[in-house]
């Protein structure tokens, strides 16, 4: 089943409880959390107190997404703050199978992330033991951004590379996603969906997330 995953980079954090209840009541599946040191990407957002804290607000799985240098050093950490999902980046890793099994071996899933400029063919070898492959559909770093189209050729060419090899992971997709190109994500590939701003920014978000499941089904 396809889901849709509201990024609480887009929230108001002054009212972050109340946000994450509302969209957990208008039909989110998974929150989507991003992780940003100032370092790998150039902006800060928050830590594992913050996961630990939403954490404690919903029970829908919570996605973590490590945008920061030397992310093994924090797998702990986000892990007994409640993560269900830890994904990291290619682009920083150069023992990736490494941290992927690190993840695993907690019993939660594991996630590969892959920038705008790197291909696909890279993650071959890693296909098969990821969880989950996260496409970034902007360049990491901040939220409200322009979807990038050339992505839809990548997450067509992860689809055949998984179907192809029988591998059971499922493909993210991860920025400028909304009701406008939704479906056409959801045809090349895609079974998770990050929506910030479209889901946040909403004046009806129960309608909105109800139009983007319509468009994935």
């Amino acid at each position: 089943m396809k889901k849709i995953c509201p990024s609480i980079l887009s929230a108001d954090f002054s009212r972050l409880s109340d946000e994450i209840l509302d969209v957990e009541k208008a039909g989110a599946d998974i929150i989507h959390c991003d992780i940003m040191d100032g370092s790998f990407v150039p902006n800060i957002s928050f830590g594992a107190k913050i996961v630990s804290d939403v954490n404690k607000i919903t029970e829908l799985p919570l996605d973590v997404h490590l945008m920061i240098n030397n992310p093994e050093k924090y797998i702990n950490d986000f892990y007994n703050a409640g993560a269900d999902i830890i994904s990291v980046h290619y682009e920083n890793n150069y023992h990736l199978d490494r941290v992927v099994n690190q993840i695993k071996n907690l019993g939660i899933k594991a996630g590969v992330v892959i920038n705008p400029a790197t291909p696909v063919l890279l993650l071959e070898d890693i296909l098969g033991a990821a969880d989950i492959v996260l496409i970034m559909s902007v360049n990491p770093g901040f939220g409200g951004q322009r979807f990038i189209t050339q992505s839809l050729k990548k997450i067509s060419q992860l689809r055949s590379m998984i179907d192809k090899n029988n591998y059971g992971c499922v493909i993210e997709v991860d920025g400028g996603i909304g009701i406008e190109n939704i479906k056409e994500v959801s045809e090349a590939g895609a079974d998770m969906f990050v929506c910030g701003s479209s889901i946040f920014g909403s004046a009806d978000r129960k309608k909105t997330i109800q139009i983007l499941r319509e468009n994935i089904l």
